[in-house]
């Protein structure tokens, strides 16, 4: 009875997901008679305001990380996980000044993701879709891991009636399924729905978990202060050394990463205006207060539920949620924890979709034979219809070969997780760098990334992480901004006769009422 009263309830709500994304679609129809292209689908036409970027990102921040790995953080480490707090915080205030930089650059131009600006500044399409491979490799691991996290939701919540397998498989069908029809649009829907459960949920948990089983906060912490002190200082409890060093790097290094990372970007270039942007900075660190929540409790965990090893470890939220409540919560939870999986999830395969589509298969010419057309926003109609086909044809591969990674071979896309952010890191140079230094050459920024991702492959897949007490990330963060700089004053340097306006983010592309002085784009994408 317990399993079909929460199966029931994740059921009907998978249901929903799948008729905003629909609604999404539906309600914004058609513009001018002419069916919506990859402009409108990938970034949302930018016509997004406050409130929907502000559930969309902090949809992207939310993932199933929040109820499971936080949780698990918690209960094996304690202190150290603090660090998601600080890299975000500080992401979000970075993101006041480069939001609104990128959004300008982007509209300016009729970019529509990193790949595309970072082709246009150089004036290298190669570049955007070497680009597009680098960031591919660095996001399949994230759409692996919200298949996993789904599945192991849904599998504890229907109480073992839907094997993890099948709910493997559900996670890929809905998330691919609405993505690939109402794209950014019905993200930011669906994430209004699922930041109402879960603020809701992880609101009545924060309350209900320590008065359920310590009698109050009071009691609870009183008792991990006495019996496990080594999880509220650091480096924490059994974590591999993660001291204060590690934090600072980590946070220095990830903040600075969050600002780029594609499925950011993603944020940004939907957004109606700069001003949005702004607001949306200020806004979101309040979200993050919801973090402490899984972080406490999954150290409650620890004397509710103790013994749990290895990936076990990571339900810890989850066994006190069954144990505890009724089948109608647990599936509610569940839902919440779900929908923090697809949505994540959905941005990832929409931003690797949108950079194939339009920076590797949309940059190959005999692919978009008879595509060219008048220069717009998507590069020309008839080629934004046909990048936009691309574009959900690899949404489709990119989900089916998560899901099939993640049946017949997890481990490997575990192990290319370990370098994914501190890849990511070494595209900043390349990109912030590039976009207000225009010394900055092609020559140095290939160079810099060359030798920082080089650099970050060998400590972590070497074992060196951390190198020094500090994230490797950083490490190969300073080599690469030291060779970008050294080749830029020693190497060739390339003629670009192109005007400022042209290859830099200049300020007053992004004044305070969001609209660039200069008006609408003034040449076609650099991969068109």
């Amino acid at each position: 009875m317990n399993a079909a009263v929460a199966t029931s309830v994740f059921g009907a709500f998978m249901v929903l997901t799948v008729v905003l994304g629909l609604l999404a679609v539906r309600r914004k129809g058609t513009e001018k008679g002419r069916p919506a292209g990859l402009s409108e689908w990938s970034v949302g036409g930018r016509s997004l305001g406050t409130v929907f970027i502000w559930v969309l990102m902090a949809g992207e921040s939310y993932t199933s990380f929040s109820y499971l790995g936080a949780a698990g953080w918690g209960y094996n480490s304690g202190a150290p996980v603090l660090y998601v707090l600080a890299y975000m915080s500080c992401g979000y205030a970075l993101g006041y000044v480069v939001g609104p930089m990128l959004w300008a650059y982007a509209r300016r131009h009729g970019l529509v993701g990193i790949t595309d600006m970072i082709a246009h500044r150089y004036r290298a399409p190669w570049l955007g879709a070497a680009v597009a491979l680098l960031a591919t490799v660095c996001l399949l691991p994230y759409i692996q891991l919200q298949i996993t996290g789904m599945g192991v939701v849904v599998s504890t919540i229907s109480y073992g009636a839907i094997s993890i397998d099948w709910a493997y498989f559900l996670s890929f069908a809905v998330t691919t399924g609405f993505v690939v029809i109402s794209g950014l649009r019905g993200s930011a829907w669906v994430s209004v729905l699922k930041d109402v459960l879960v603020i809701g949920t992880l609101g009545f948990l924060a309350v209900y978990v320590p008065l359920h089983y310590f009698d109050g906060y009071g009691p609870f912490l009183d008792r991990l202060v006495a019996e496990k002190p080594q999880w509220l200082t650091f480096p924490g409890h059994d974590s591999g050394g993660l001291g204060q060093v590690w934090f600072v790097t980590t946070t220095l290094v990830n903040s600075l990463t969050v600002v780029i990372f594609p499925t950011t970007v993603a944020g940004y270039l939907g957004a109606r205006n700069a001003e949005a942007l702004r607001r949306n900075a200020l806004y979101l660190p309040f979200y993050n207060v919801l973090l402490f929540v899984p972080m406490l409790l999954g150290m409650a965990a620890l004397f509710v539920v103790p013994g749990l090893t290895g990936a076990d470890s990571n339900l810890a939220l989850f066994r006190m949620v069954v144990d505890s409540l009724p089948a109608w919560a647990v599936g509610l939870v569940g839902v919440a924890a779900a929908l923090s999986s697809i949505v994540p999830m959905a941005v990832f395969m929409l931003v690797i979709g949108t950079m194939w589509g339009r920076s590797v298969l949309g940059a190959i010419p005999r692919l978009n034979k008879g595509a060219a057309g008048a220069a717009s926003g998507d590069g020309g109609e008839a080629a934004g219809g046909r990048q936009k086909l691309w574009s959900q044809l690899v949404v489709v591969g990119a989900g089916a070969l998560a899901l099939l990674l993640t049946y017949t071979a997890p481990d490997t896309l575990v192990r290319l997780s370990l370098i994914s952010y501190e890849g990511m890191a070494q595209l900043v140079p390349m990109l912030l760098l590039g976009l207000v230094w225009r010394r900055l050459t092609l020559h140095a920024a290939v160079s810099g990334l060359v030798a920082g991702f080089t650099l970050v492959c060998v400590l972590v897949f070497g074992g060196h992480d951390p190198v020094w007490g500090m994230n490797a990330g950083i490490v190969g963060l300073a080599v690469n901004v030291a060779v970008a700089l050294a080749v830029t004053w020693l190497g060739p340097r390339a003629a670009d006769g192109r005007p400022d306006a042209e290859v830099l983010a200049l300020d007053d592309e992004f004044p305070r009422d969001g609209v660039p002085s200069r008006g609408a784009p003034v040449s076609p994408p650099a991969s068109s």
